[in-house]
């Protein structure tokens, strides 16, 4: 069975990006989210496998989404991806519960590499 993706990115061009390479490898991407307040709405509606989380969104930041998921319990692994690269916002992510923190700009094979390895 696929592994279900929620995307969550608010550039259309970065979640179209993520797409195509997650389904050109055989994900399912379920949902896409451009704010906040999706991600955390359509990650409990739709439980997926994995979700691919931005940092920097136009009404939180993705540290926070992040708190919201681990208080409410969400199963969903997550792995964010971000132009933001300083080592204390890496490690909060991950302290947080990121299985893994890409940064801007990556490839395919990073984006996959790390996505197959959560």
């Amino acid at each position: 069975m696929k592994k279900s993706v929620l995307i969550v990115d608010d550039s259309l061009y970065m979640r179209t990006l993520i797409k195509d390479a997650l389904e050109g490898n055989g994900y399912n991407v379920v949902g896409q989210a451009a704010n906040g307040e999706e991600a955390i709405d359509l990650a409990f509606e739709l439980q997926p496998d994995l979700i691919t989380l931005d940092n920097i969104l136009p009404d939180m930041i993705g540290t926070d989404i992040l708190k919201v998921y681990q208080e409410e319990g969400l199963k969903s692994k997550v792995v964010m991806i971000s132009a933001v690269g300083q080592e204390s916002v890496v490690n909060e992510g991950l302290r947080l519960g990121a299985k893994a923190y890409i940064v801007k700009p990556f490839t395919n094979d990073q984006l996959v590499d790390a996505i197959t390895k959560a």
